[in-house]
């Protein structure tokens, strides 16, 4: 399979809350094929990225870099790095998004995501004119500006805020409605406490969807 970006995630080890993720998606990350009947209106933008937080943003390889290298490399980093426990995630509200957000202290998580963005930058190749222009068509803060020009991404390092998405932008009329059905949908399924005990290198192929490439434990307990 070709890829044309690549990212590292953290997703679900399969299981009832991994398959409730796809399901209300639309698109099972792991197993790389659609599932279900999603309303488009409410997942049709997050549904090509797959059940997932965010820990290194979706990136272009560099000149003179490939796959190999950076499966490679996410392996040798994810041996070194220990597991982070949250006491949790909640059902929460990012401007007019709906997502999963932590639930306790992120600090060793935000120290975790930072050190994968750092050891894997040198695979990232820089974004073009129109990337940058599409990134700060929303208003970047100082902070987020440097990270962009420095990372390649405003969130990360310092910005760093993890969460799993389960909408696009909702309008008001829907707000409501949606938050209900996700706290049925999920119910008691995401796990207490919540374990980010591995990266999952994830690319993306033909039509825009990303596919689990493979899962690294991490091995610092």
């Amino acid at each position: 399979m070709v890829y044309t970006r690549y990212g590292i995630y953290f997703t679900p080890r399969p299981g009832p809350f991994a398959d409730a993720g796809a399901a209300w998606l639309g698109w099972d990350i792991a197993h790389g094929r659609a599932v279900g009947t999603p309303d488009d209106r409410i997942t049709k933008r997050p549904r090509k990225y797959g059940f997932h937080g965010t820990i290194k943003p979706p990136f272009r390889l560099s000149e003179g870099q490939n796959l190999e290298a950076l499966q490679e490399a996410t392996a040798k980093l994810a041996a070194t790095l220990a597991p982070v426990a949250l006491d949790g995630v909640t059902l929460d509200r990012i401007g007019r998004f709906l997502a999963l957000t932590p639930v306790g202290d992120t600090r060793p998580l935000g120290d975790l995501a930072a050190e994968v963005v750092r050891t894997l930058d040198v695979f990232r190749a820089p974004p073009d004119a129109a990337e940058l222009a599409r990134r700060r068509q929303s208003g970047l803060t100082p902070l987020q500006e440097r990270n962009l020009q420095e990372w390649g991404y405003p969130h990360v390092m310092e910005a760093f805020r993890f969460h799993m998405t389960l909408t696009g932008p909702l309008p008001a009329e829907l707000q409501g409605k949606v938050t209900s059905d996700a706290v049925a949908h999920f119910g008691d399924l995401p796990p207490r406490p919540f374990l980010i005990d591995s990266l999952t290198l994830a690319g993306e192929a033909e039509g825009g969807f990303f596919h689990e490439i493979q899962r690294h434990s991490l091995g610092r307990g």
